[in-house]
């Protein structure tokens, strides 16, 4: 049985796994990520690498890096969250561990995992992936192959703009909808909802400690579960902007699945409801045409590693 490792490079940790054909993750190892320091983290990832093949017969790498990735599928252009400036991971890597390597965007390969054993497994053609954490990231499938764009870097879903002149996003531009659908929106929602209307949101307040500044995502998710009217309000607005861009890529793309994943993700019907009515509302003049279902991402924490690992194989 072909076996392939998948790396899953983040802000804070190093996740890797050895993984089968089937998208099964026989063997994992984690290690936080040096993200200020760039030899320690290429050498972190050489180090997991090593240790995984020591153990099994491997036949090749996929590096999912949090970053925008050349064509080549070779060098990390640009990443946020680590010190990472056209650094030729590729090869530096390949030349350590003695295997081919591919690097991919870490949304890219969790789409990509989606498509072939998550959410998406049925489709044969095509589906969109919004990634709701910190931020908002994005992978897109056509015709059964990723989406990456003359550059490498297709598929930015976040930065789509929803507002015109609206929130500062990190990329420079005014009203992404990054600013409203993601995780920090929901906080900054939260927080905006218990200054001005504290009687509607006690139980979030008493979860911060009576400090509106101290409210966190966990605590809206935890808040609105027990019916904190102000955290519930904040989740359909996330959900009502998230709905909007689901639709815009119905329209543009016309894929056979829409998946939603990330970490706000666990939150449930607290986020997919207000969703799917907003998209459903976007949508009304196509109540008639056929439309991607949405659904839930499967994979959770795994789909970077198995996401990375199908693509080395299919290298």
């Amino acid at each position: 049985m072909t076996l392939t490792i998948g790396v899953d490079v983040g802000g804070t940790k190093v996740a890797a796994g050895v993984v089968d054909v089937d998208g099964e993750v026989r063997a994992q190892i984690r290690r936080d990520t040096p993200a200020e320091d760039v030899a320690r983290t290429r050498d972190t990832i050489v180090e997991v690498v090593k240790e995984l093949a020591a153990e099994h017969e491997v036949d090749a790498v996929g590096i999912g890096a949090a970053g925008w990735i050349d064509a080549e599928r070779s060098t990390v252009l640009f990443a946020p969250n680590i010190a990472w400036r056209d650094e030729p991971l590729r090869d530096y890597v390949g030349n350590a561990v003695g295997l081919p390597v591919i690097v991919e965007n870490d949304a890219n390969v969790a789409a990509w995992a989606e498509f072939r054993y998550g959410a998406a497994r049925e489709a044969d053609d095509s589906m969109v992936l919004f990634t709701i954490g910190t931020g908002v990231g994005g992978g897109i499938v056509l015709g059964g192959e990723l989406l990456r764009g003359a550059h490498g870097i297709a598929a930015e879903l976040g930065h789509m703009l929803s507002v015109p002149d609206g929130h500062v996003c990190g990329c420079g531009r005014l009203g992404c909808i990054e600013q409203y659908a993601s995780g920090n929106a929901l906080v900054r929602f939260a927080r905006a909802g218990a200054r001005q209307e504290p009687a509607r949101a006690t139980i979030l307040l008493d979860l911060a400690g009576g400090d509106v500044d101290a409210i966190s995502g966990p605590m809206v998710t935890a808040a609105a579960r027990s019916g904190d009217p102000v955290s519930g309000t904040a989740f359909a607005q996330i959900g009502r902007w998230l709905g909007i861009g689901l639709a815009d890529m119905a329209q543009i793309l016309d894929p056979q699945v829409l998946v939603v994943g990330g970490g706000v993700v666990e939150a449930g019907d607290l986020l997919m409801g207000p969703t799917r009515r907003s998209f459903t509302e976007a949508l009304a003049a196509r109540a008639k045409i056929p439309v991607a279902e949405i659904r839930p991402a499967e994979l959770g924490n795994s789909a970077g590693m198995v996401g990375a690992a199908d693509l080395a194989r299919r290298r």
